[in-house]
């Protein structure tokens, strides 16, 4: 399967600005590659052009508009020309829609229309196109499971939004939005076999922490999984769990997110993959406080167990801990006055 083997190319970056979308930038900068980042409009990424700018023209923009704007059939055209990869971590991240449809459609459009324009004007450079997926497409977070791989669909959380519609639980809406995103992109990819010269791979982590590089003024801006950890971790603020068996779910790095994928773009073996990326599972509160602390984690039982075999296969990762993970994510806060 095509890859990309020279960092003499160019990437096109969706959801820039984000969590994973800037430390993706990071690596592939570093690496050597040039990067188009997408961003919903130019003031958005004067951040990311300020934070690289020893990288000069190694790094641009090209706006693609909001989310709820995006059509299926050309808002990325100009983006993905002369592209040799894409990577398409933008989706909606939170769980306050009133509706789950305000979670799906635009992760399903902007999926999409990713592929769409891919298929019309990648040209012969494309190689790989690279989407952000979730644990969450997996499986029930609530709902313990010792096995599961990149066999495993969250089903559940789309029936349940199909039946209930703006009752669903709003985790389920989020849940639904990645397994329909998803399933969405593998059905385009498909039927279209006999037209596209590249492939696709999909990265599936589950909750990523890690210290933030993206833009964060405030609390309030932080992202999803970061706010979570400073309710936790700062504020003792557990939403009416036990910090002993609670979340029960996958961690990862944010970093190693990022390189995830990165190696995605680069590894022959990983086209056409589903690839769940998780360094520990499942974890809870009381381990996130225990390894900053630089006491030794022991393995858990019940809860949610994802398995890594495939990415450590195909793409090798090197875990970072959750003990450094932890102490990066506090120095961050600590630097910015957070307690």
């Amino acid at each position: 399967m095509p890859a990309i083997t020279s960092t003499d190319a160019t990437v096109l970056v969706t959801g820039a600005t984000g969590f994973l979308g800037t430390w993706t930038i990071d690596i592939l900068l570093k690496r050597g590659y040039s990067v188009r980042a997408a961003v919903r409009n130019e003031a958005k990424g004067k951040y990311l052009l300020e934070k690289f700018k020893s990288y000069g023209s190694k790094l641009h923009l090209v706006v693609i508009g909001d989310y709820t704007s995006i059509a299926t059939d050309s808002a990325f055209d100009e983006a993905v020309r002369g592209v040799s990869g894409i990577i398409h971590t933008a989706a909606p991240t939170h769980l306050h829609s009133a509706h789950p449809d305000e979670m799906s459609i635009p992760a399903i459009n902007g999926v999409l229309g990713v592929l769409q324009s891919a298929l019309k004007h990648g040209g012969d450079t494309l190689k790989r196109v690279v989407i952000t997926s979730s644990g969450a497409a997996m499986n029930q977070p609530h709902i313990p499971n010792e096995h599961i791989d990149e066999s495993c669909w969250n089903d559940d959380a789309v029936r349940e939004c199909e039946q209930k519609g703006k009752e669903a639980d709003p985790m389920n809406s989020y849940s639904a939005s990645k397994v329909r995103a998803e399933k969405a992109a593998w059905g385009f990819v498909a039927r279209h076999k006999s037209e596209i010269k590249w492939d696709l791979t999909v990265i599936i982590p589950p909750y990523m922490f890690g210290p933030p590089i993206h833009e964060v003024n405030s609390l309030e801006t932080l992202n999803f999984s970061l706010g979570f950890w400073y309710a936790a971790m700062l504020q003792k603020n557990y939403f009416g769990q036990d910090p002993e068996n609670f979340p029960g779910h996958g961690f990862l790095d944010v970093r190693d997110g990022a390189e995830a994928h990165v190696r995605a773009l680069e590894k022959a073996a990983a086209g056409g993959e589903r690839i769940l990326v998780c360094a520990r599972a499942p974890w809870v509160w009381n381990d996130f406080i225990d390894a900053i602390n630089g006491k030794q984690l022991e393995q858990r039982t019940g809860g949610n167990h994802f398995i890594n075999a495939k990415e450590q296969k195909l793409l090798g990762i090197k875990y970072i801990t959750m003990e450094q993970s932890g102490k990066d994510i506090l120095a961050f806060m600590t630097a910015k006055g957070w307690k």
